[in-house]
């Protein structure tokens, strides 16, 4: 997968800058999440660490696509 992802023209940066990213949209979507809707905090919790949990991949994919650059 990442052999295909680095043919593809994906670069390291961007991934990175894509798990920065999503570090931000983790809490603008509990921001979001807890103003907007009526669920209470345990929903905002929620949806803040499940896009949360995408900035390790997005970083992990970095990593992996760096020692292809090499």
């Amino acid at each position: 997968m990442i052999k295909s992802l680095h043919e593809a023209g994906i670069k390291s940066e961007w991934a990175y800058t894509a798990g920065f990213a999503s570090i931000g949209l983790s809490f603008l979507a509990w921001t979001i999440s807890r103003k907007a809707e009526d669920a209470g905090v345990d929903r905002a919790d929620r949806w803040g660490i499940f896009v949360g949990h995408w900035a390790p991949t997005f970083f992990g994919v970095g990593n992996a696509l760096r020692s292809y650059e090499k």
